[in-house]
Formats: C-alpha cells, sequence, structure tokens
C-alpha cells in the first residue's frame, strides 16, 4: 500500500475517532443528569465501553492476555485508565455548562500541549520525536484558536437541568407511585 495513502486513511481514522469525542462528552453528561451524580454516568459509560469490547474481542478471536507480564509493567502503564475516567467525569460535569465547543477546544489543547513533551522526552516508552518549528507553529494555532473561542463564547450557561434536580424529580415520582 503507498505509504501517502496510508497517512491519509490513517488521518481519516482519527478525524472520525476525535468527531466522535464530543458525542461522549454531550452523551456523558445527559447520562449525568438523568443518573443524578456524574460518577454515576462515568461508570455506567465505562462499563458500556467493556460491553462493547468484549463481544469485539471475541469475534476478532484476539489471544488472552499474557497476565504474567502484569508484575513487569511500569505504574505509569495503568495511567489510562485513570485519565479516562477524570476525562469522561470532566467532559459531563462540564460540557453543560461551558458548550461542547468550549470544552473541546481546551481538550485538544491540552492533547497537544501534553503530545508535544511526550514526543520531544519519548515518555511513556514513546518514539523520540523532533519538535519542529512547524509542530509548534501548528499547536500555536490551536492555542490562539482556544483562546479565541473561549473569548467569543458567551459565559457559563447553565444546563438544562442539574442532576440533583433531576435526582430530585425522579425521587418524588418514585414516592407518588408507592
Amino acid at each position: 500500500m503507498n505509504s501517502s495513502f496510508t497517512l491519509v486513511a490513517l488521518a481519516a481514522v482519527a478525524v472520525i475517532a476525535g468527531a466522535l469525542v464530543p458525542f461522549q462528552a454531550g452523551s456523558n453528561a445527559e447520562l449525568g443528569r438523568a443518573l443524578g451524580h456524574p460518577l454515576w454516568a462515568t461508570l455506567v459509560s465505562l462499563v458500556v465501553s467493556m460491553l462493547v469490547v468484549i463481544p469485539i474481542v471475541i469475534a476478532m478471536q484476539v489471544p488472552a492476555p499474557a497476565l504474567g507480564a502484569i508484575r513487569y509493567i511500569p505504574a505509569w502503564a495503568w495511567l489510562g485508565g485513570v485519565a479516562g475516567v477524570i476525562y469522561i467525569s470532566s467532559a459531563l460535569v462540564l460540557v453543560p455548562r461551558v458548550g461542547a465547543t468550549n470544552f473541546i477546544v481546551c481538550v485538544i489543547a491540552g492533547q497537544l500541549i501534553t503530545s508535544l513533551l511526550l514526543d520531544y522526552h519519548g515518555w511513556l516508552n514513546l518514539p523520540v520525536r523532533e519538535v519542529s518549528i512547524g509542530r509548534l507553529a501548528g499547536v500555536t494555532l490551536v492555542l490562539v484558536g482556544m483562546v479565541t473561542v473561549q473569548w467569543f463564547s458567551p459565559t457559563i450557561a447553565s444546563p438544562h437541568q442539574s442532576s440533583t434536580q433531576v435526582a430530585t424529580e425522579v425521587s418524588g415520582a418514585a414516592e407518588s407511585k408507592g
């Protein structure tokens, strides 16, 4: 396969994955409102993720994990799960308050800054990559975009309903039926 085609195809997959992130943030925010607390929505989201990936693992006949290697895994390798919980919880709390655009543009800025550091230092066992003037210029443009989006966005908008309001309504409805 042509390497430039491969690069375009991989970039397209990354763009599609990125396009799903605002949907994740918005749907998790709704879960948080409906379930009465953001952490319940985080838990449900992670369980749904597990329920989706298990059939895929089975269908692809992925070999069993090398559990004996667990004792050799560096401590930082477990941070992906922690980062996932922080991201999901932050998204479902912040998106209703600041909007999807404001949240995602800040997420992207944080991702780019951290990615430059990871590439430059080779942290997390990643290959070292040069931080060129072009890459710095691109990240700077995104940061300017982030500031622009924040500057021209309306002040904090209240969410449709707070988690407390939803929980109160749900418990009130349950009491009136009982």
